[in-house]
This record gives C-alpha cells, sequence and structure tokens, in this order.
C-alpha cells in the first residue's frame, strides 16, 4: 500500500506571520523595492488569472501585485522577500516520526503539500523530526502546480509512488482538501480521526487489504 502525508497541520505546526503582507513588505524594503503606499489592498487582490485549482506561487503574486502599482522589483526580490518572510519556526507533532516510518514499512510514502512559498517545505523538514529522505516522493502544489483537493494534486503523488490514485491512502488534517482523495477512490484518513500517534495501529489493520 502507499501512503501520502500532508505536511502543516498533520506531521508539524510552523510559524506564520501574523500579517503576511506587512512581512512581506518589509522584506521587499531590505531588497530595495518601494513598497506602495496601498500595499494591504495590492497584497489582497487578484493580479494573476489562474485556472480553478491551479496554485499560484506567492512570488509571482507579489511581483503582480507590485507592478500593479508600477513599481519595478528586479533581482529576484519578491522571491526573496517571500522566503525570508515565511521562514518557519518548526514543532514536530507528536507520533509523526513514527506514522512516517510506520507508513515506510508497509510501502512507498510521500508528502503532499499545499504551499504557495517556495522552499518552505523544503526548511520545514529540515528542522523537523521527520526529513526529505524518508519520503519516497515530495510534492508541493508550488511545484507541480495543482492545490488539493484538484485530482491532479493528487494524481501526481500517486504517480511518484508507482500506484493509481485508488491505491492511496492520505493522511491529513483537512477534509475539504486533504479528503479530495476520496473523490478520486482512494482513502482519506483524517487525523482528527486517527492522529498520528494511532496511525501506525490503525495502518497494521490495513494490511493485505484494498484501501
Amino acid at each position: 500500500m502507499a501512503v501520502s502525508f500532508d505536511l502543516f497541520g498533520t506531521l508539524v505546526d510552523v510559524s506564520s506571520p501574523e500579517n503576511p503582507a506587512a512581512a512581506v513588505a518589509a522584506e521587499l524594503e531590505t531588497c530595495g523595492v518601494a513598497v506602495p503606499a496601498d500595499w494591504d489592498d495590492a497584497y489582497r487582490e487578484v493580479h494573476i488569472d489562474a485556472p480553478d485549482g491551479a496554485e499560484v506561487p506567492l512570488p509571482a503574486h507579489v511581483s503582480a501585485a507590485l507592478a500593479s502599482r508600477g513599481v519595478d522589483a528586479p533581482n529576484n526580490a519578491p522571491r526573496h522577500a517571500v522566503v525570508a518572510a515565511f521562514d518557519p519556526e518548526v514543532t514536530t507533532r507528536p507520533g509523526a516520526r513514527e506514522a512516517v516510518d510506520a507508513a515506510a514499512a508497509h510501502g512507498p510514502v510521500g508528502l503532499l503539500s499545499n504551499c504557495s512559498v517556495p522552499e518552505l517545505v523544503a526548511r520545514t523538514l529540515v528542522r523537523a523530526d521527520v526529513g526529505r529522505d524518508d519520503f519516497d516522493t515530495v510534492t508541493t502544489s508550488v511545484a507541480c502546480g495543482w492545490r488539493k483537493p484538484h485530482p491532479d494534486a493528487f494524481a501526481t503523488v500517486a504517480g511518484a509512488l508507482g500506484v493509481a490514485v485508488e491505491e492511496l491512502i492520505h493522511v491529513g488534517d483537512d477534509p475539504e482538501t486533504d479528503g479530495g482523495v476520496a473523490d478520486c477512490g482512494g482513502t482519506f484518513v483524517d487525523v482528527a480521526d486517527v492522529p498520528p500517534t494511532a496511525f501506525p495501529e490503525w495502518l497494521a489493520t490495513r494490511e493485505g487489504r484494498c484501501p
């Protein structure tokens, strides 16, 4: 059997800026970018017309928001600002290490995370008690282009694990996003019902059965 895990709120908790627009603005200013006076409005406006379910990388959104106010941001400043603004403090959730190990003992294991911030997942895994080497594949929405619950997000991680989506068990904390795997024929495990500490025992009951 193949298992994929959500990251934020499932395996780890991370710090986030209380005011993302202000945090990004502060980092833009350190990069020498003149932040417009109505930046809060610009940050909250939609500037990129993306298909339903598609991920818009936050640096692209920031760049478009600046451009909408006639501000040029050279030298990859939006990406640098976004990465710095969202640099996380990480706490590994109880049982996360054991849950991932249990999944790996039963078959391929992956990570599937909605995240519009480049490098955030990688930095989080460096600082958590579970790391990149614990997964056969790591799929992020900013990399694959699709956010859960879009079927292509689940298809991407399932394909990387060498299984059909219908064979995938996905563990997450959000029924609206992570639960989309069930609409694709896979199995959703809600950590509200089966927390990481209980997942090894739950998974043992699935051995030898189709999801």
